[in-house]
């Protein structure tokens, strides 16, 4: 199993889950995790996948999620879970 956190923020509208979920169902990334909040009207979501069958690089997976949030004028990350940690812990 890979791990990756991928985060999206940004101002709520409908169908980003949707198109999130479509692109990593679409590339065999398993979600294993997900939660989503909206406050004042910013949506925030917070998913750990499974990239380990994803078949392409991960720099290929992180910048594709990068064209979709400037798509839908939000802001997607995906960041490997081993790093994550490494850049949080105290």
């Amino acid at each position: 199993m890979k791990k990756t956190v991928v985060t999206v923020v940004g101002r709520d509208s409908v169908g980003i889950i949707a198109k999130v979920c479509t692109y990593l169902a679409n590339n065999s990334v398993n979600i294993l995790d997900i939660s989503q909040t909206i406050v004042d009207g910013f949506f925030n979501m917070m998913m750990i996948v499974d990239v380990a069958g994803f078949s392409k690089d991960f720099t290929t997976l992180s910048h594709e999620l990068e064209q979709i949030g400037e798509e839908m004028g939000c802001i997607i990350k995906a960041q490997r879970e081993d790093i994550f940690d490494k850049m949080h812990r105290i």
